[in-house]
């Protein structure tokens, strides 16, 4: 049976895929188908750098075309009445080994999304509401990537949480596929980013919204949602507790956390995505200051918060010169006190190897106070201003393998020299109004969801 024949009018596509899906008997029924530097010296000496180029690809396999309203409706029947023509994608927020040789746990974001000008000013759509974010279980099959299973992320009464913004006073404004139609916010929406699984068989996601830590059961109900002191999300039918730092409050918007990593004992690290907006958005928007946090899953408190300086964007992404673009979107435990930490803009990415210092780090000092001026945001030299950065080398410059895909957002450690990653397609969607034809329906980018299979030249450890 051919899954690519779904209800209703499909949108041309740029590029066809071939479609190779494993689901649950269930959803196989409803869709009708049998198939950092640690002082000024080391930060000064980072544009000498020279990446190592003999890191290459060993495989790259593809999802093929998934209708999202059979997808979704398959999980949580009545949820998608149109899906405008968007196939299942945006599974590459992350992706975290699941034990057996080639399968993945992998999450989607928020659902498909975009911005179009409307007088002048951005507004963010969302032309699936209806859209559950879930955490889909894969198996990377030679060039294919089959989805095995996939769990839908609920309230506690087991409504779906949506992907919609929660507060008018900190979220954008959400609006229908051509951002004329006001949608209503909901204060359980998650804007799912990295993912984790617990030796208890719970998951670990963090959200940029908050931003905020999500433990989530098996069967994916949101069992509490850690969030910044001093947020007062109301209306959530499920747990919201006030752990985090309330510094967080100051997150760029759509910048929240979005890595995370499972350390051997059970505490998570995640990392904020962009360096916080204080004093102010323009601050903000020239750092290259950014937080990492770690939680004690036994406390359920933050016990640590490190301080983290992006290189020189240009050094990332030779091809940009705009410091804001640079990101952490992902975060991947090597062991109790090594990460491997992603610095990245859409086009780029490098990996580097992060020694964890013990102790609390910055947590609670004056760098915590939002009033503190100058703000650690607005450091050019933390080390002289007596922060301690974590120390960092650089394991591999993606930019220089030749065929790894832009905008890579999860990477999984798959052997002692070897690495999985996934990209964000972002559900075929493009920004502005043509990203949909005169009916309705998506204008594919033809950007496929990929996991590529990366040899490095020597041990990420050791």
């Amino acid at each position: 049976m051919n899954l690519c024949a779904p209800g209703g009018p499909m949108s041309a596509r740029v590029v066809r895929r071939t479609l190779s899906v494993g689901l649950p008997l269930a959803l196989l029924s409803t869709l009708g188908v049998a198939a950092t530097a640690t002082a000024g010296t080391q930060e000064r000496h980072a544009h000498h750098e020279r990446p190592d180029r003999t890191a290459r690809i060993t495989g790259s396999a593809v999802l093929g075309d998934i209708p999202l309203a059979g997808f979704s409706n398959g999980l949580l029947p009545g949820t998608v009445s149109d899906d405008r023509g968007v196939q299942l994608g945006g599974i590459g927020s992350d992706i975290y080994p699941a034990g057996r040789k080639g399968e993945f746990w992998t999450v989607t974001d928020r659902g498909p999304n975009g911005q179009i000008k409307v007088d002048g000013k951005k507004r963010r759509t969302f032309p699936v509401a209806g859209f559950d974010p879930a955490i889909v279980k894969i198996r990377v099959s030679g060039k294919q990537i089959k989805v095995l299973s996939a769990i839908p992320i609920t309230t506690r009464s087991g409504a779906p949480v949506t992907g919609l913004p929660n507060q008018a006073s900190r979220d954008e404004a959400p609006y229908t596929y051509d951002a004329r139609t006001p949608l209503t916010y909901n204060p359980n929406g998650l804007d799912t980013e990295g993912v984790v699984r617990a030796a208890d068989g719970s998951f670990w996601l963090v959200d940029e919204y908050g931003p905020s830590l999500v433990h989530v059961s098996s069967r994916g109900r949101v069992l509490a949602r850690y969030v910044p002191e001093g947020l007062r999300l109301k209306g959530a039918d499920y747990p919201v507790v006030e752990a985090l730092p309330g510094v967080l409050l100051h997150r760029k918007i759509n910048r929240g956390f979005e890595g995370l990593a499972l350390l051997p004992g059970g505490d998570l690290v995640m990392a904020v995505q962009s360096p916080l907006s204080l004093p102010d958005v323009n601050a903000g928007e020239a750092s290259r200051n950014v937080r990492l946090l770690r939680f004690s899953t036994k406390k359920q408190a933050v016990t640590a918060e490190y301080a983290y300086r992006f290189d020189p964007v240009e050094v990332v992404d030779p091809g940009e010169d705009d410091t804001s673009e640079l990101k952490i979107s992902s975060v991947v435990a090597l062991d109790r006190n090594t990460l491997l930490v992603e610095e990245r803009t859409d086009k780029a990415a490098r990996l580097h190897r992060v020694t964890l210092p013990h102790g609390s780090g910055i947590l609670g000092s004056a760098w915590d106070d939002p009033a503190t001026s100058p703000s650690y945001e607005e450091l050019t030299d933390p080390s002289a201003a007596g922060v301690r950065l974590l120390r960092k080398n650089l394991v591999v410059d993606l930019g220089t393998v030749a065929g790894v895909p832009g905008k890579i957002e999860g990477v999984a450690v798959t052997g002692r020299s070897t690495l999985a990653l996934i990209n964000d397609n972002d559900f075929g969607m493009t920004d502005g109004a043509e990203a949909f034809d005169a009916n309705g329906r998506l204008v594919d980018s033809g950007i496929e969801t990929s996991v590529t299979s990366l040899k490095l030249p020597r041990p990420l450890k050791g």
